[in-house]
């Protein structure tokens, strides 16, 4: 039996310590906000906070995680009140397909805690999540980047895609910061 403390709720869990955190969260304890995208870790729909640290739950056996704090999509809010993450991301139209979003929205909300001023070298290796429909290489600078310069934190800005429709600096969210 293990026991996880999951938004803030101590749940106590009769599955295999080798089980993923993922399925524990979706299966046992009804948290569906995060996803299952790859199984092994690179796509990062899967991803929540462990003690405050952006992790791919999929690849997380639930023994790591006991004792732990874990937050999930669904415990990012506080009080009633949406993550600034959250907000930017409706303000902006992000939401698409959906499906990646919520690992996005984790992964975004660990960095901009840890880096409130993130170089693109930051945003590169903490925001390696995909997104299937690609609409957050189009749309996630617009959100959360334009939110994070509003709260006074960033001076992220977009850059324009190439003639040839590619992205240079910052490919991945085709945001870099500015001056």
């Amino acid at each position: 039996m293990a026991n996880l403390t999951v938004n803030g709720k101590t749940h106590d869990v009769d599955a295999d310590p080798n089980t993923p955190l993922l399925w524990v969260l979706r299966e046992w304890i009804g948290m569906t906000g995060t996803k299952y995208g790859c199984g092994i870790a690179q796509c990062g729909a899967c991803t929540v906070h462990i003690d405050g640290v952006a992790t791919r739950s999929c690849v997380t056996p639930l023994s790591l995680a006991a004792g732990k704090q874990i937050t999930t999509i669904e415990g990012l809010a506080q009080n009633g009140n949406l993550h600034p993450v959250q907000k930017a991301w409706l303000e902006h139209d992000v939401p698409q397909c959906g499906y990646c979003q919520s690992g996005m929205i984790m992964a975004v909300a660990a960095l901009l805690k840890d880096k409130p001023k993130p170089s693109d070298a930051d945003i590169d290796s903490a925001i390696t999540n995909i997104c299937r429909c690609g609409t957050c290489l189009r749309r996630q600078c617009g959100g959360f980047w334009r939110r994070a310069r509003a709260w006074g934190r960033s001076s992220i800005r977009c850059q324009r895609r190439s003639r040839r429709g590619r992205l240079s600096r910052g490919d991945r969210l085709g945001c870099y910061q500015a001056g």
